[in-house]
């Protein structure tokens, strides 16, 4: 992972790939990381803010529907994807 700007750009993602493929499972997955390490940030700085807390959840609900549908679908390209963004796997 690079950092530019304070912020974690993901380097596999590759600008065209993402604006061909934005239907496909792994760049769902992909923005919903982004926007989930956003939030837990977010959330370190402001604890109490419940309405965020609940979009974080939200969201984490989400990509883990689509990580679960991705490893009965196709395991090894569920394998790569959480290698790459880094997540474990449950």
């Amino acid at each position: 992972m690079k950092k530019k700007g304070g912020r974690k750009i993901l380097g596999f993602m590759v600008k065209e790939e993402k604006e061909e493929n934005r239907g496909s499972v792994e760049f769902q997955v992909f923005s919903f990381t982004n926007k989930i390490r956003r939030l837990a940030s977010h959330m370190e700085l402001h604890k109490k803010d419940f309405s965020s807390e609940r979009g974080l959840r939200r969201l984490l609900g989400k990509r883990q529907r689509l990580l679960a549908y991705l490893a009965k679908k196709n395991r090894v390209r569920y394998k790569k994807l959480i290698s790459q963004l880094d997540i474990r796997e449950k």
